[in-house]
C-alpha cells in the first residue's frame, strides 16, 4: 500500500537524507497553511497528508537513531 511504501522509501534514506526531507516537508506545510489562510488552497487534504508524512520522517529518524 501507499504508506508502506513510504515508509520503505523512508528507511532506506540515511539519517542526512531524512533530516533534508523533513526540512522541506516543514516548508511544504508552512506554505501550505499560509496558503489556506488566505483562501488560495485548493486541495485541503494535502495539509493533513503532508504532516502525516512528517510524522513518519520523524518516527523513521528515531528508529535509526536507536
Amino acid at each position: 500500500m501507499k504508506t508502506t511504501k513510504n515508509l520503505t522509501e523512508y528507511r532506506a534514506k540515511s539519517a542526512a537524507e531524512l533530516n533534508d526531507a523533513l526540512t522541506a516537508a516543514k516548508k511544504e506545510l508552512f506554505n501550505l497553511r499560509f496558503q489556506n489562510a488566505t483562501n488560495q488552497l485548493n486541495n485541503t487534504a494535502r495539509i493533513r497528508e503532508v504532516r502525516r508524512s512528517i510524522a513518519r520522517i520523524e518516527t523513521v529518524l528515531r528508529e535509526k537513531a536507536e
